[in-house]
């Protein structure tokens, strides 16, 4: 769930920054995924980390 949630604020946000900084469609397109990968692994992560700390 934490993957999930991750991938599509890291995509809002890559978009967002390519926007603010004058980026076209493809640029915007390129962050939202570097970003959006970027937080989904930090989420598999943190997810892994919860789990092995609870079980």
């Amino acid at each position: 769930m934490l993957a999930i949630g991750g991938f599509f604020l890291g995509a809002i946000l890559g978009a967002a920054t390519a926007r603010r900084r004058g980026g076209s469609i493809a640029d915007m397109a390129q962050y939202a995924a570097g970003y959006g990968i970027a937080l989904a692994v930090a989420g598999m992560i943190a997810a892994v980390i919860i789990e092995r700390s609870l079980a």
